[in-house]
């Protein structure tokens, strides 16, 4: 009864984390009248949900642990062999012992710098929280109904939120101030409500963000149903996709082929309107990585020429009829010298600055600071005096006292690294390269049980390593909580299987 209870709030939370920003938008504006920040009771309902789903795996753990007891007590001092049981809980291996050195340093660096428990509280939250559900939720067991059950809520959200994010980029800004959103865009004053979308420079290009909080966010969480949409569509061409028949009866209809090819048309179209960049990069190591282990050499080498070829043209056509779209210097820039200036801080201080000192959980405890350029026009944030505004790298509103601005990296394994230390960076990079070697599947069509939801996970796992190259990719809750719940699902059935 547990069990069922405890995957059922995990279906709701998978299921609905996507639409949070919205929810809590139009919540909001329900609640206590338009132009109010997100209400903290209402945006706190993932961590609610969250806290229950890890109680019933500690209870079960518990129960577990007491039950394993009692049957090795009942088998002292008799020849006998004890007897399998489902009740199977993992020794402590490379994946646990990482997460728990981040840990013991994040604390040791807290006690040393006597750093500010609002700080600490963010930074573990961004930091920690994720990885302390793969430690949990990989202790439990998880049924069969259960997994497939969470690639069809992925199909089904990642569906609604790419229709409605699409619809998005069409609609006036009349339409957002209805349901909540502020009247600004590109922007978010921290006394204030989201803004709906971003727009590329002085171009007026929106970026959609759909029900999210921004189009980097949704991009990145598009590379889940992504990774599944490629998989299934894959599998048409080759053998049965051993998840197919659960969900169509005719495993290589013509039908189903049209059905998953829109459907990645569909997420494909809203991946490209984020004109998130990082999670372009990232949906094409998934589709490339998804051929390799779907086909032959030869066959792969073959697909990936003629889909290359194809998608080199389209990149140089925008290039030279939009290049703004693509080449966006002051963004380029940024994801050049923030590294850069994040690495002269981790090599200044290589035991690291602690948590919540750079990255999203700076940006929680900081000033709300924007950047513009040299001679750029700032009047219009004359009646904003809480926000912090720079032109040319000089502060110009409010002119004293000094701001405290974020510390952004642009990069999340140099945000652990400015936190947590060198050792701290090279433990993490080693948890990671650890969960993709494990998830890793040769051949994502194999039908042996233990397998089962490895591929659907390891893919989107990439994706959002290889963009965390490049942005904060772990900083969204519908990311983060999503793909480390499902990762530690995936371990599980291993973990079970020995």
């Amino acid at each position: 009864m547990i069990q069922k209870f405890r995957e059922s709030l995990s279906l709701l939370l998978i299921g609905a984390l996507p639409l949070h920003a919205l929810i809590v938008t139009l919540g909001t504006k329900l609640s206590i009248g338009p132009g109010h920040a997100p209400l903290t009771e209402l945006a706190l309902w993932k961590e609610l949900v969250l806290g229950l789903i890890l109680i019933f795996s500690i209870v079960e753990i518990a129960n577990c642990k007491l039950k394993t007891a009692r049957l090795r007590q009942g088998f002292i001092g008799q020849a006998k062999k004890i007897p399998h049981t489902k009740y199977h809980i993992p020794k402590i291996d490379m994946t646990d012992a990482a997460i728990l050195s981040l840990l013991a340093i994040a604390a040791a660096l807290s006690y040393r710098l006597q750093l500010p428990l609002r700080q600490v509280a963010f930074g573990f939250r961004y930091d920690f929280l994720p990885l302390i559900i793969f430690l949990i939720v990989r202790r439990v067991d998880w049924s069969e109904w259960f997994r497939v059950l969470l690639l069809r809520v992925i199909l089904i959200t990642g569906g609604a939120v790419a229709g409605f994010g699409i619809l998005t980029f069409f609609m006036p800004q009349s339409f957002f101030t209805m349901l909540g959103y502020s009247d600004l865009h590109s922007l978010y004053l921290p006394g204030g409500p989201l803004a709906a979308f971003q727009q590329i420079g002085d171009s007026g290009m929106r970026r959609i963000q759909s029900t999210m909080s921004g189009p980097n966010q949704l991009g990145l969480w598009l590379l889940l149903p992504w990774s599944i949409g490629v998989l299934e569509l894959l599998a048409r061409f080759d053998t049965s996709h051993r998840l197919i028949r659960l969900i169509f009866p005719q495993n290589n209809s013509s039908k189903v082929r049209w059905f998953y090819g829109l459907y990645l048309f569909l997420i494909g179209t809203a991946l490209l309107l984020t004109f998130s960049r990082s999670a372009w990069v990232a949906a094409a190591v998934i589709a490339l990585t998804a051929v390799l282990m779907q086909f032959s050499a030869k066959e792969a080498v073959r697909h990936i020429l003629r889909v290359s070829g194809l998608t080199a043209m389209c990149l140089l056509l925008v290039v030279v009829l939009a290049p703004n779209l693509l080449i966006r210097l002051s963004s380029s820039r940024d994801h050049i010298l923030k590294p850069l200036h994040a690495m002269h801080v981790i090599r200044e201080n290589p035991l690291g600055l602690g948590l919540g000192a750079a990255g999203p959980a700076s940006n929680r405890v900081s000033d709300a600071c924007v950047f513009l350029g040299a001679g750029a026009d700032t009047t219009w944030a004359a009646d904003r005096p809480n926000l912090c505004v720079f032109a040319g790298g000089v502060q110009v509103q409010p002119v004293e006292p000094a701001c405290h601005c974020p510390f952004v990296t642009e990069n999340w394994y140099l945000q652990i690294g400015v936190e947590l230390g060198v050792v701290g960076m090279l433990v993490f990079l080693l948890l990671n390269l650890t969960i993709l070697r494990r998830l890793y599947v040769p051949n994502a069509n194999t039908e042996e049980p233990n397998d089962i939801l490895s591929p659907e996970v390891f893919l989107p796992f990439l994706g959002i390593s290889v963009a965390a190259l490049f942005l904060h990719s772990w900083e969204g809750a519908a990311v983060a909580y999503s793909l480390w719940l499902m990762a530690g699902v995936a371990f599980a059935k291993r973990d079970a299987q020995g």
